[in-house]
């Protein structure tokens, strides 16, 4: 096998071989009449078409050649031959190399073996691809190359392209459900001067012209809530989030959130949106509520239902499933002693809704794999949420669990002023400087009573498109530069 070096030697010497001819691969131009799977569902024999593509595959039969050209669409057969063509531009044809990228003229037809190509008549090569894929060109599985060289994920593996053009239409029919139901789609900062909207360790950065530090963000709900203030009462956002923690299956620095704010809304109209919401994506993008998830050999390993009405059960009941129906009477001792029992690992410096929700999050959520809507967590958990009249210890609030993990929280907004400050003052621990006085201050001039809820776009197609590891629902995820 020859050595990469040795192959991109040949490469360049056939670029330099057509440049000797007058041909600049990188200089010229041509406009596709068609994609690749227009001219196979329009087929018609001896129907003129221009296609471009990527050459994937490459077979000599001394006087004709068969080339595979591919574009987003998928691939197409072409045909060349020595006496249509000619000596001159069937020599030209001969320093093609896979992946380099063609203009492609001619008449349509079917082979012996069935298969629609394109008989060549004429073609431009449009750019010389001066190093060799993958060795795997029909399959690339190292791990390593997948995520850090996306593009030679993409151009191997057929079935990757595929999810991340899904994720695309997931996005687009999200956008598409939200306008249709009245909402305005907005952008907020990303660098902040108090990062706010959740729990979690924040990037920092320094803004040189206005002398101080900026955070990225780690939710877009501060702002968001701002603009319900100003009047505009049907919001959303879809945009990254930054958060200074690990990297696992289901967590990567750098993800897409969306964010939607509804006045006059409550926790209850957040459910009804996100069932309604995650059902349309998927019938519009996948054609069917039932979602399976296939392992590397194809059998089906779990299949998902989103079949409405979905299951609603409260936090504490389903923690009493699993923990011991008298969880919530013995003493936080005995809470934590049987939460070690039971598997969950216990940090010392936990307090008690800490340890009860370690025993939801490492043993009970990883078993939701239908659709459940687990309703009045702990007021702790969320300060940004309302009290439960009928529990004033639990909030108004639901986590939306599909797969094992946590896809959409949404609750009852908090817009009493006067208590939000306590909440946050509390959750600060008494640092004046975590807060954001500017978001508190705008509360003051009122918010209306509002539903929100934020949604993992990531955790919702690795759901939906059958995928493990949110690497792979992101094209380029975060890794240790080598």
């Amino acid at each position: 096998m020859e050595d990469s070096n040795s192959l991109i030697e040949q490469r360049r010497a056939k670029l330099a071989a057509l440049r000797a001819r007058g041909i600049d691969p990188f200089r010229n131009k041509f406009t596709p009449t068609e994609t690749c799977a227009e001219a196979r569902t329009h087929y018609a024999e001896g129907r003129e078409v221009a296609v471009a593509g990527r050459i994937t595959a490459h077979r000599d039969m001394g006087k004709s050649m068969f080339l595979d050209v591919r574009d987003q669409t998928g691939r197409l057969q072409v045909y060349a031959q020595k006496n249509v063509l000619g000596d001159e531009l069937f020599d030209v044809f001969r320093h093609l190399d896979l992946g380099d990228f063609i203009g492609a003229k001619g008449t349509l037809f079917t082979t012996r073996t069935g298969e629609i190509s394109i008989k060549l008549t004429s073609f431009v090569i449009l750019a010389k691809a001066l190093r060799p894929p993958p060795e795997k060109w029909h399959g690339l599985a190292d791990t390593e190359i997948r995520y850090r060289q996306r593009y030679l994920d993409l151009m191997s593996n057929p079935e990757v392209k595929e999810v991340f053009l899904k994720r695309s239409r997931i996005i687009t029919e999200i956008r598409n459900f939200l306008a249709a139901r009245g909402f305005v789609e907005v952008e907020t900062p990303m660098m902040q001067a108090i990062p706010g909207g959740a729990a979690a360790k924040p990037f920092k950065t320094h803004h040189n012209a206005l002398g101080c530090d900026f955070y990225l963000r780690i939710a877009l709900e501060l702002y968001l809530k701002r603009l319900l203030v100003g009047g505009i009462d049907r919001v959303f956002e879809i945009g990254r989030n930054f958060r200074n923690e690990g990297l696992s299956r289901k967590h990567n620095p750098e993800f897409t959130m969306l964010e939607a704010y509804q006045a006059y809304g409550d926790y209850e109209t957040m459910m009804e949106l996100v069932q309604s919401m995650i059902c349309h994506v998927a019938q519009q993008v996948l054609g069917t509520l039932r979602i399976e998830h296939k392992d590397a050999a194809g059998n089906v390993t779990r299949t998902i239902d989103l079949t409405p009405p979905w299951r609603r059960i409260k936090y504490k009941d389903i923690v009493r499933e699993r923990a011991g129906a008298d969880w919530f009477e013995i003493s936080p001792e005995q809470r934590r002693e049987r939460a070690v029992a039971l598997g969950a690992e216990i940090a010392k410096e936990y307090e008690d809704f800490e340890v009860t929700q370690a025993v939801f999050e490492k043993l009970i959520e990883p078993t939701l794999i239908h659709p459940t809507f687990v309703t009045h967590a702990p007021k702790e958990l969320i300060p940004l949420a309302k009290l439960s009249p009928e529990d004033p210890s639990t909030v108004e609030v639901f986590e939306c669990c599909i797969n094992g993990q946590e896809i959409a929280p949404a609750y009852t907004e908090q817009n009493d002023p006067i208590e939000q400050r306590e909440r946050l003052e509390h959750q600060a621990g008494g640092e004046q400087q975590k807060l954001d006085e500017d978001f508190l201050i705008a509360l003051e001039h009122g918010m209306p009573p509002a539903g929100g809820m934020g949604m993992g776009i990531d955790r919702l197609c690795m759901m939906l498109l059958g995928q493990e590891s949110i690497r792979d629902v992101i094209l380029f995820p975060q890794l240790k530069p080598k």
